[in-house]
């Protein structure tokens, strides 16, 4: 077979992400639901605690953290599900690439497409929420460490309840668990900031969650997929 014809490891992940995207593409609107789920925490946080600037103020990283968190948990139950309903996942246990591979690509597609525009509406979200604003570098910093973290971890559940019908739930509750601890990580790093501490303790230790997580998550998640469909 020439060499021309023999799928490689960039040209596959193109081939995924030009799919994936004219998939997303065609339902814009559900692609806007995780970054308007966001707005909406942001802004019934700041309608409860009656629009008190030293209050929000307090609050604005956990907030923040908190709203990414649930708007890429709010996606995560999609990110294999359509596949395997099409009969994708089977074709990608074919594929002449490595099964991770694909995963990691599909998840960094989900991450980019649920975490990244959050992430880059964060200095506005702070203002609604009178973030300071000597707090923000550290809040991006955390949030730019925790939220592949988070999408890495997603799809290994995701992978596990793949072959479950109705598994909302169940992801939900698969997930939570595993991103407590990035989530005290990350509201801890800037509220440390915030009481004069050093936050690069904190951030560290996401980084090197995030390392860990580039390297097993994607087998991971692979070795799920194959027992879920097995």
């Amino acid at each position: 077979m020439s060499n021309a014809l023999v799928p490689t490891l960039a040209g596959t992940a193109r081939a995924l992400l030009a799919r994936d995207l004219r998939l997303l593409w065609r339902r814009r609107g559900d692609a806007l639901q995780p970054a308007l789920f966001a707005l909406l925490v942001v802004v019934l946080f700041a309608l409860g605690l009656g629009g008190e600037p030293q209050a929000l103020a307090k609050v604005a990283p956990a907030v923040l953290w908190l709203a990414v968190l649930l708007a890429g948990l709010l996606a995560l139950d999609s990110l294999f599900r359509g596949d395997a309903e099409d009969g994708s996942l089977e074709q990608w246990m074919l594929a002449p690439v490595p099964l991770a591979w694909l995963v990691a690509v599909r998840t960094a597609v989900h991450w980019a497409t649920t975490a990244l525009p959050l992430l880059l509406a964060t200095p506005l979200l702070g203002e609604l929420l009178y973030l300071p604003r000597a707090q923000l570098p550290v809040l991006m910093v955390s949030l730019a460490l925790g939220t592949p973290l988070l999408s890495l971890l997603g799809a290994v559940v995701a992978a596990l309840t793949v072959g479950m019908r109705r598994s909302g739930v169940l992801v939900a509750l698969l997930a939570l668990p595993l991103y407590v601890p990035v989530l005290v990580f990350g509201a801890g790093s800037v509220a440390a900031a915030a009481q004069g501490l050093d936050p690069v303790g904190a951030l560290l230790l996401l980084a090197a969650g995030l390392a860990v997580a580039v390297v097993l998550a994607p087998l991971a998640a692979a070795a799920a997929i194959r027992i879920a469909l097995s």
